[in-house]
């Protein structure tokens, strides 16, 4: 069992007790590991104890997260400089769409690499073309070959390579640990103009900031298309990278997510947890310089 598989089964086991607030004996027990490796391996993959990862978890959490950051506000949070807990985020990441012409062909002339690659979150498979990033899923056990052939239908023109290391270089960037570690993104994508404008709203939630379905059909320009707005997030074809996994429903529950519930949270909760050090980092280095003020 990988580590990301062992940190899923504590995190589903969690959600499923979340009002018994289960202690570290519980939740370690749960996956067969000693209280301290358990600690020990949490801790390491997550970047915080999973006290706090149960604090950041509960239903409560994301209902204030709602009320505090409405989306009219997630620009301003992110400019503040609160982005930092996915590196990702600090580097541009543009939407271009396939044009009628270029799908019409069905991928003639088109080189696809792609290229699977383990996370923290599971293995993800990744294609690119040399216009950007056309697919990312998270990979299901025994489930390999389905995003591959999924893609082959879409694009059955296409040239479809191996390329380990351009998709590495990808994945990198996912995790990257400074913002110089990566560069800006491109994501070349099909969708409607609806489905487009949904996924543009969904870029501008920063890292440990989390909105509402209502609160993006405004940001698309259609307040009264909130039903239309889950479909089109569920059609997302670049996990993680276009954050669907940041939209919440109303009340504060997950709601869906196309790569599964335990999958959203462990996202979710590592990202609210690098973001409260982030700010905490911020704080910081404001008190120096007011303590400090430059001459």
């Amino acid at each position: 069992m990988s580590d990301y598989e062992r940190i899923a089964k504590a995190i589903e086991f969690i959600r499923t007790n979340i009002g018994n607030q289960p202690s570290l004996a519980e939740i370690a027990a749960e996956i067969h590991l000693s209280e301290y490796h358990f600690q020990r391996l949490f801790s390491l993959w997550a970047g915080v104890t999973p006290k706090r990862y149960l604090q950041i978890l509960t239903l409560e959490n994301a209902k204030t997260l709602l009320r505090q950051n409405q989306f009219s506000s997630l620009e301003t949070s992110y400019e503040l400089g609160l982005s930092s807990g996915s590196r990702l985020y600090d580097h541009f990441v543009q939407i271009e769409a396939v044009t009628p012409s270029e799908f019409r062909t069905r991928g003639q002339g088109l080189c696809i690499n792609y290229g699977y690659h383990p996370t923290p979150y599971g293995q993800i498979f990744i294609a690119l073309t040399d216009k950007g990033i056309c697919q990312l899923d998270f990979i299901e056990p025994g489930a390999a070959e389905e995003p591959l052939q999924q893609l082959r239908k879409l694009w059955r023109n296409a040239e479809f390579r191996e390329a380990l290391g351009e998709t590495s270089s990808v994945a990198h960037q996912l995790f990257a640990k400074t913002a110089a570690d990566g560069l800006p993104i491109s994501l070349w994508v099909r969708g409607t103009n609806f489905q487009l404008s949904v996924w543009r709203a969904l870029l501008k939630i920063p890292p440990g900031m989390v909105a509402s379905y209502t609160d993006i059909a405004e940001a698309a320009g259609k307040p009264k298309a909130v039903c239309a707005v889950g479909t089109a997030i569920g059609a997302n074809p670049v996990g993680l990278i276009i954050p669907c996994h940041r939209v919440l429903r109303q009340s504060g529950e997950l709601g869906g997510y196309r790569w599964g519930i335990t999958r959203k949270q462990a996202i979710l909760a590592r990202e609210c947890a690098n973001y409260d050090e982030d700010f905490l980092h911020l704080q910081g280095n404001k008190a120096k310089e007011r303590s400090h003020p430059k001459l």
